[in-house]
């Protein structure tokens, strides 16, 4: 395995919770109601449904935190995966990260950024400033990773308060609307063990899905067997929160009539909270909140592919680092791929995509645990897992009654999402050829 230099700069605990809370907090939180609210009138289960996603991640975080002190290496689920069970399975989660798991969300953060500025700018020119701002992140972090870091820092904090302020003033100005957030009876309980519920827990798995966005960074993370589940865990719990908070206030102030269906649910509730005006405003907010998320998804994604190169001599073009220590090659494969989805694909059908084969290997990675406790139980772990084994049972008891429903109901995405790792399989085997 050739290794290259390590970069000199270290991401420190701060840019790390900003990368994490910029990741999560995004495209998801800012759309997915609106398709919730198809098949859910429950106010109880549709803030359950925030509840349960963020418990969720918790219990992942927790797991991903003892996986990576004891095994502190950049790759995320493409490392671990390659170490507890087989080089093919790693190959396949890195392959899976690199088309799907943050060219795809990049792409759709593009593309709801774009909708929800032309909330506030009604003629721009289709796809013009979806794909302006995934160039120009780009060159900002294929410049250097400090410019990047700070970038991201400053960014994320915007968008923290930004949300703070949206939902203090909801909680102030909200007319409230006649829907109940405490369970009145057995239908309300009913309504979390239906397939419904299952299928959009989907959506807010979508939301909270950048939760292991700082494993990928691990390498170049300044000491990440203390640092790193502390980065995990403090980000994870900090959008929990706001995630529950920010949905209250967009199912307190608007009628979910007006929210069926609707991609814009941040701009539909600010102008039912603040009027036309306010809402156009808020549109633009939301908007220039986005940009947090594209950059810190192009911040972290090309990592993985920069280790796969590594590793793998077919791909050992992609492992080159410039003289800053940026991925440089992985980084333009990345803004390929994003360009792509950005110009042939559909909001809805990047986020149905992608959510099922991303939730599939977060499982098998949490499964790991498991299995390298098994397996080596000599292995020096800095941090365990706070609660094992019920944490990590929960996260795969969710997670995976999740899959079950969603392979169930929506075949046609679970197809799609089967011939990507088809697809991973065939490149995997070819460059063992290669290799041979």
């Amino acid at each position: 395995m050739s290794q290259t230099a390590a970069p000199a700069y270290k991401i420190s605990v701060l840019t790390g919770v900003s990368i994490v809370v910029a990741n999560m907090v995004g495209t998801g939180v800012f759309t997915s109601l609106g398709f919730q609210v198809l098949d859910i009138q429950s106010g109880f289960a549709l803030l359950m449904l925030w509840v349960v996603g963020g418990v969720i991640a918790l219990c992942g975080a927790l797991s991903y935190g003892e996986l990576a002190a004891a095994l502190p290496r950049s790759g995320g689920e493409y490392h671990y995966l390659s170490r507890i069970y087989h080089p093919s399975l790693g190959f396949l989660s890195g392959w899976v990260s690199a088309t799907v798991g943050f060219a795809a969300p990049t792409a759709a953060a593009a593309l709801a950024l774009e909708q929800y500025a032309g909330s506030v700018w009604p003629g721009l020119p289709p796809k013009l400033l979806a794909v302006s701002v995934v160039l120009l992140l780009t060159l900002v972090h294929g410049i250097s990773s400090r410019a990047g870091s700070r970038l991201q820092v400053a960014v994320t904090a915007i968008k923290v308060v930004v949300l703070v302020g949206f939902i203090g003033l909801g909680l102030v100005v909200a007319t409230p609307q006649p829907l109940a957030f405490v369970p009145q009876g057995p239908a309300d309980w009913n309504v979390l063990l239906s397939p419904a519920f299952a299928v959009s827990l989907i959506f807010v798995s979508y939301a909270y899905s950048g939760w292991n966005a700082a494993v990928y960074l691990t390498g170049e993370i300044d000491q990440p067997q203390r640092n790193l589940p502390r980065i995990l865990l403090t980000g994870t719990a900090l959008v929990l929160v706001l995630y529950v908070a920010l949905n209250f206030i967009f199912l307190y102030s608007t009628p979910i009539s007006a929210l069926k269906g609707q991609v814009e649910v941040g701009f539909v509730a600010a102008t039912s909270l603040f009027g036309p005006v306010g809402g156009r405003l808020m549109g633009g907010l939301i908007a220039a909140l986005l940009v947090s998320t594209i950059s810190s998804m192009i911040f972290a994604g090309p990592r993985i592919v920069q280790v796969m190169g590594e590793d793998l001599p077919a791909l050992r073009f992609l492992a080159k680092r410039s003289a800053a220590g940026v991925p440089v090659r992985a980084l333009l494969f990345q803004l390929a791929l994003t360009l792509l989805f950005v110009m042939e694909s559909s909001f809805a059908q990047v986020v149905v995509y992608s959510g099922f084969i991303l939730s599939l290997f977060t499982f098998l990675t949490v499964l790991g645990l498991f299995v390298l406790r098994l397996r080596q139980p000599e292995l020096v772990r800095p941090y365990r897992a706070w609660g094992y084994p019920f944490t990590p049972l929960l996260f795969l008891l969710l997670n995976g009654w999740t899959l079950l429903y969603i392979a169930r109901d929506k075949p046609t995405e679970t197809l799609y999402g089967l011939a990507t790792l088809l697809a991973g399989l065939l490149v995997y085997g070819l460059s063992r050829l290669r290799k041979s």
